[in-house]
């Protein structure tokens, strides 16, 4: 009599793993994109968190990178539990085309997402030069989903895997380059690090509150991957913008003065310093002309 050899439980419970690791990272990745839609800032638990969730490689098409790998996560969960719900004694056949698909689908996926999330850490580490918790959090879920699934299932074949995984790599690669070529490219922007490239025009209030902010003293500390920074300024309008009384505080950027913004207590971007007082987060025009003190017309816009 031929013993039946046993499934191994991380085979038996892998699909389970999945799942809960998916709703793990969907929950960081929620978090962060709930937080940047808001107009927010997420609670970083370390010094240099928000340059990395504020630069502009944590946006992706206008949308806050977050929010694709929340879908990324969903996707795996989905593909994960999607063939539980089908009866294994009464549709048998179907719940075998759909375990054997949706194996396939979690390796293209989760491949991908160990991929990109491993080029997100080389930025981190080496372009941004900061730490973030939640990217690192959600890079080991990305790379463990990428492990279960390849020890999840007893693979037929291995070659077949390769090949997939070949073709997946170099899409992933190729799409990822793509999406942040301009972010690395001078001549997208206007004068490269330290500028950015506004698209609002400003009507007569809003250059006048400039100026005035200017006549007053006040400063804006900013540094020039902050998304936010950007948004403050297009608020002001191109021509506004121009005459902003600005300070750059990362060492990288254009004539920047990084002692001065620790001199100052300087922790988040934008930050306003207004009659003696620091203001931190985008702030509207109305509200920075009744903390300035401007008189002037108000009928803002762009």
């Amino acid at each position: 009599m031929i013993r039946q050899r046993s499934t191994p439980w991380i085979q038996q419970k892998s699909r389970f793993i999945i799942a809960g690791i998916g709703a793990f990272g969907a929950a960081i990745t929620a978090y962060l994109a709930a937080t940047k839609l808001a107009g927010g800032t997420a609670a970083c638990p370390v010094e240099g968190c928000d340059k990395v969730l504020e630069s502009p490689y944590a946006e992706v098409f206008g949308l806050p990178l977050a929010l694709f790998g929340f879908l990324a996560y969903v996707y795996m969960i989905v593909m994960a539990v999607a063939p539980l719900f089908v009866n294994a004694e009464t549709q048998k056949g179907l719940r075998t085309k759909l375990e054997h698909w949706t194996w396939l689908l979690m390796f293209v996926g989760s491949a991908s997402m160990a991929i990109f999330s491993g080029y997100l850490m080389y930025i981190m580490a080496f372009e941004i030069q900061s730490l973030c918790v939640y990217c690192i959090a959600s890079a080991i879920a990305a790379l463990s989903l990428l492990v279960l699934t390849l020890v999840g299932r007893d693979w037929d074949d291995v070659g077949q895997l390769v090949f997939i995984g070949l073709i997946v790599a170099m899409a992933t690669i190729i799409g990822t380059l793509a999406v942040y070529a301009p972010i690395n490219n001078p001549s997208l922007g206007e004068g490269g690090q330290g500028s950015y490239n506004i698209s609002t025009t400003s009507n007569p209030s809003n250059i006048a509150l400039a100026e005035h902010l200017t006549d007053v003293d006040a400063v804006m500390y900013g540094a020039f991957w902050c998304a936010a920074c950007k948004t403050q300024k297009e608020l002001f309008g191109r021509q506004a913008a121009a005459a902003i009384p600005y300070v750059e505080c990362d060492a990288a950027g254009q004539d920047p003065q990084p002692d001065l913004c620790r001199s100052k207590g300087v922790r988040a971007y934008p930050t306003w310093e207004i009659d003696g007082q620091m203001y931190s987060g985008v702030i509207s025009l109305q509200e920075l002309a009744d903390l300035s003190g401007y008189t002037g017309p108000r009928d803002f816009g762009n």
